[in-house]
This record gives structure tokens, sequence and C-alpha cells, in this order.
């Protein structure tokens, strides 16, 4: 692998570490804004959907824009939004102004989880593609093990009152180092072709490498899947030609979040303190749990390309069953403490090593290139639909019965498994050109 290839992707994928960070950071300041605010239930659910609503609009709204000006082009501007969130949230002056620039850096993280991965599966050869895309999924999960840390750091150092707005803050020096480093990385070549630009895209592909080992074959392939009688952009999207690839991906991104993930991701502290421990050892559960999220999501990122993503999708399915009903079992027993602290790394585990690892690399495959940026749009806009939806109502749900909410969660994923094993295809390997037509797309 060229060594330009990595640190292209590394950079593209700092979208995906802000995408973690801001996900995870409101996690420490739970019980903060219920006091600073006067939140009940209700409007705490609110306030961390409030994100989760930008986010929905800024999947739908960036594929566009991306066609529009480029992936890098809208990098820029997700660099921007999250900076302006940061110091935003970290300066609230009321409820009201808390939520509007968290609903600012959800656009953002919507955003990310379009345009960061679709751009490097339009940069990688496919021999490395899974892996690549995958490193946009690490760099979540290392954005949310930095915000478990950070907050935890800062809630070691019993600043008080501010502790909540430092959480936030920090998040404006990453923020702006990735507005810095994105001077560094070129147009995809893809989006190029499709601009006519083929010197330019050319000059890419040969620094960066092909699926056919001929730059001049590789463009003829990506003008061909682009064809004006074929793949124009102004095609229709929502028609019968591209239902299987809607379907699979509004199917998968659903059952992300049907696992109860991001419930989990945004309420860890408030799940553990519901379980019995104290403030500080709240956080530090959270540290652990983000760790083995790192751990496991670089194990799936060893292997993808290798087992390829289905078989990573069935052990993680059965990880998800096996620990999510553990923890429903835990509250209704109120077991608590050392095993429900077992049962959601295993969680974790599972997740990491098969939905978190493959969600974002399967949608950004199995769209032609002249609906990839809408594609890879409508399985975001599905995941932060459902996201918004978990995460509001799980503080209600949880307060009424935890173990109600991770039973749920637990029937969700046997149906995930059942969809795994007779519907999932396997994408591994395969050069995007040639996905659509295994999947039956003329």
């Amino acid at each position: 692998m060229k060594l330009n290839l990595l640190g292209t992707v590394i950079i593209a994928a700092l979208g995906g570490l802000l995408f973690g960070f801001d996900t995870a950071v409101i996690s420490g300041t739970t019980d903060w804004l219920k006091k600073e605010f006067s939140l009940n239930d209700f409007q705490l659910g609110f306030t961390v959907a409030s994100a989760l609503i930008g986010t929905i609009i800024g999947a739908i709204a960036i594929g566009k824009p991306s066609d529009k000006i480029g992936r890098k082009g809208v990098l820029f501007i997700i660099a921007v939004l999250y900076f302006v969130s940061a110091v935003g949230c970290a300066f609230a002056w009321d409820w009201w102004s808390l939520v509007f620039f968290r609903w600012l850096g959800g656009l953002s993280v919507g955003a990310s989880s379009v345009v960061s991965p679709m751009y490097i599966a339009e940069i990688s050869p496919a021999r490395y593609r899974g892996r690549l895309v995958a490193v946009t999924q690490f760099n979540i999960v290392l954005g949310i093990l930095l915000a478990y840390l950070s907050n935890y750091v800062i809630g070691s150092l019993n600043i008080g009152s501010a502790e909540w707005r430092w959480m936030f803050g920090v998040e404006a020096l990453p923020s702006a180092l990735f507005f810095v480093m994105l001077f560094l990385i070129p147009q995809s070549p893809r989006w190029l072709v499709a601009k006519k630009r083929i010197d330019e895209a050319r000059s890419v592909l040969e620094k960066y490498g092909t699926d056919t080992g001929s730059v001049d074959e590789e463009i003829k392939e990506i003008e061909l899947s682009l064809s004006a009688e074929h793949n124009l952009l102004e095609e229709p999207f929502f028609c019968k030609k591209y239902a299987k690839p809607i379907l699979l991906a509004v199917a998968i991104a659903a059952f992300n979040q049907l696992s109860g993930i991001n419930a989990i991701i945004y309420y860890t502290a408030y799940i553990f303190k519901m379980a019995g421990f104290g403030t500080t050892d709240a956080l530090f559960q959270s540290v652990i749990i983000g760790l083995t999220n790192l751990v496991f999501t670089i194990a799936a990122m060893s292997v993808i390309d290798h087992f390829g993503r289905k078989k990573l999708m069935l052990v993680g399915s059965i990880g998800y069953i096996l620990s999510l009903t553990a923890t429903a079992y835990s509250f209704y027993t109120n077991t608590g403490g050392i095993f429900l602290l077992i049962c959601l790394i295993v969680f974790i585990a599972s997740h990491a090593f098969g939905q978190g690892a493959v969600i974002w690399v399967f949608i950004s495959e199995i769209f032609p290139n002249s609906v990839r940026a809408r594609g890879q749009a409508l399985g975001s806009f599905t995941h932060w639909v459902m996201a918004a939806a978990i995460s509001w109502t799980f503080p209600m749900i949880a307060t009424a019965s935890g173990g109600h909410a991770f039973a749920f969660y637990a029937l969700c994923m046997v149906g995930q498994l059942l969809w795994v094993i007779f519907v999932m295809p396997e994408t591994k390997g395969i050069p995007l050109e040639k996905i659509q037509k295994e999947l039956g797309i003329q």
C-alpha cells in the first residue's frame, strides 16, 4: 500500500474522529445539564437528540453538495461547522442556544458519516478498500474513546459547574487541525471523472493506485459506469433499478441503531449511575467501554478484507443477542456492578467487530458511482433517524425499566441475524464498478 494513500485516508477519516468525539462527549455532561437547565427526562432526551436531528438533515442534504463542489470541498465545510459547534456549546448562554449548537454539530456528524467513507471508497483500490474505509470507523471509535478520556480527566479536576463547558469546548482543537490538514489531500478521482477533469483524475490515480493496474483502463471503467445513457447524475434515485441497494442500505442502517448502540454511547455514564456507580467511577467505566470499542475495531479492520463483511456481521449479531439479553437480565434482577460492566464490554466488542466495522464500508460499496452520494446519504439518514428515536426515548424508557429497553434491543438483533443469513450479499474484493453488476443493476 502506498504511504501517500494511507496518509490521505487518515486525513479524510479525521471527520470520523470528530464524528465519534461529538457523539460521545455529551455522555459526561448529562447530570450537569439536568442541574444547569432544570431538565426533566423528556428534555434531556431532546437535548441529546438535538444533535441527532442535525445529523438527519446533514446526512440527507449533503449528497448533492458533494456531487457539485466535490467531496474535499464539503469536508472543509464540515470542519468549520465542528469548530463553531464546539465553541458555541462551550459558551452557550441558555438551554436553547446549547440545543442550537449541538444541532449544528449534528449537521457535521451527519455529513461526515456520508462524505468521509465515500471519499475513501472512491480513492482506494478494491484490494485495500475495506480496511481503508474502516479507518473511518477506527477514527469514530478513537474519537469516542478520546471523548470519554477527556470527560474523565475534566471530571477529575473538580472544576465545578463549568465542567460541562470544558467537555464540549475541547473539540475545537481537533476541528481546527482537521481544517488545516485538508489542504494536503486531492479531490476524489471518480468525482473528477464525473466533472470531465480527466487529466486531474489521471494524476490522482497514478499517485494513489488503481484496480486494473492501468490508469487509462480505470478511467474508461469509471466513465462507463457514469455513461450518459445509463447513469446520469440527474437520474431518479428512488426507482426500481436501485431498489436492491436501497433496501440493503436502509436495513443495515436501521439494524445498527436498533441494537441500542447510540443509546449506550450517549448515556454510558448515565447507565452506570443507574446501576449504582458513583460519578467518577461511571466516567471511568465509560473509558473502559471506549477502549474495548477501539481494540475490537482494530481487530475487525485487520480481517474485514480477508473474512468479508458477512462473517463479521454474523459474529457481531450473535454477540449482540447474548450481551443484550444478559444486560436486560442484569437490570431485571438488580445484579448490576461488575456483571453489568462485563455485559456492556461484550456488547461493545460485538458492535465494534460486526456492525461498527461493516456499516459504512458496506453502504459505500453497494451503490453505483452516479448515485453513490445519494445512496450514502440515504443510509446515513436512516441511521440517524433511528439514532434520534432511540436516544430521545431511552431516558424515559430506562427510568421506567432498564430491562425493557435492552430486551427490546436483543429482540431486534434476532431480526438482524436472520437478515444477515438470508439477505445480505458479500462485497469483499469486488471493484466498485462491478458490484452494481453483482446486484443486477444495468
